[in-house]
This record gives structure tokens, sequence and C-alpha cells, in this order.
């Protein structure tokens, strides 16, 4: 059980997606999976707040990333309409909490409150996809 929590800890850091269902197949209870992999996703965020400066630096040019608004892309939508929580909700599905963490303090938000979003964010998405990996198939019975 403690490899399936490492490994749900690891994927939650790297891709959080699935996270949840691959360290339940290697042998983790759902809910122990669950909050390991939001712990994991979380820590991937801090420790891009941690590093700061040279690593957002070093990932814009490596990644070509832009803090140029396109209105086309979901970020910059979230952004004009819901500001640091809309990204932070939406990063975990979208962006990752690294280049989250990156682009929201090249924008000059606070770390402490782009942590709080980014784990927030996490947490949500933590729990819908434990929710539906336990009560899908209970639904969808008939199949």
């Amino acid at each position: 059980m403690i490899r399936a929590l490492l490994s749900a800890f690891s994927l939650g850091f790297l891709y959080f997606i699935s996270a949840i269902p691959l360290s339940m197949m290697a042998g983790a209870p759902l809910w122990s999976a669950t909050l390991v992999s939001w712990l994991g996703y979380s820590v991937g965020g801090g420790i891009v707040l941690v590093l700061g400066t040279p690593v957002r630096r070093w990932l814009f040019q490596k990644m070509h990333l832009s803090i140029q608004p396109n209105p086309k892309k979901i970020f910059w939508r979230m952004w004009a309409r819901y500001g640091v929580f809309g990204l932070g909700l939406v990063a975990p599905v979208t962006l990752g909490p690294q280049v989250a963490a990156l682009l929201l303090l090249a924008l000059g938000e606070a770390p402490k409150k782009i942590l709080s979003s980014i784990a927030l964010g996490g947490l949500f998405w933590a729990c819908l996809f434990a929710l539906s990996i336990e009560y899908a198939p209970k639904m969808f019975k008939f199949f």
C-alpha cells in the first residue's frame, strides 16, 4: 500500500487526472488515494512558488509561454471573469499546478493566494473524481 500511495503522490504532482484511478489500481484505498493525490498536486504548485523567479524565467523560456492575453484561450477567459480562484478551479484539468503557479506569479498575485486557489481547485476535482469512481459503477450497473 505504501507504493500505491507513493505513486498517488507522484502522479498527483505530475499528472493529476490519472492519479486516483492508477493508484487505486496499484492497491490504494479510494479516499487515501484521493487525499495523497491532492497533496501531491498541491505540493507541485507550492514548489514552484518556493523556487520563484529563476524557475519561472527558465520555464517561461522552455515552454514558450507568454503572459499576453489571448481571449480565445480558456485561461485568459477564466482570469478575466473569475480571477485567481477561477484559474485555480480549472488548473487541475487544464494547465496543472506548476504552470498555473508560474502564470499567476507572473501576473503579480500573492503566493499565499496562489497556493490556496490551487489547493482548493485540486480538492474540488479530487473529490469529484473520487465520487465518480465510487458511484459511477453503481449508477450504471445495468450495462
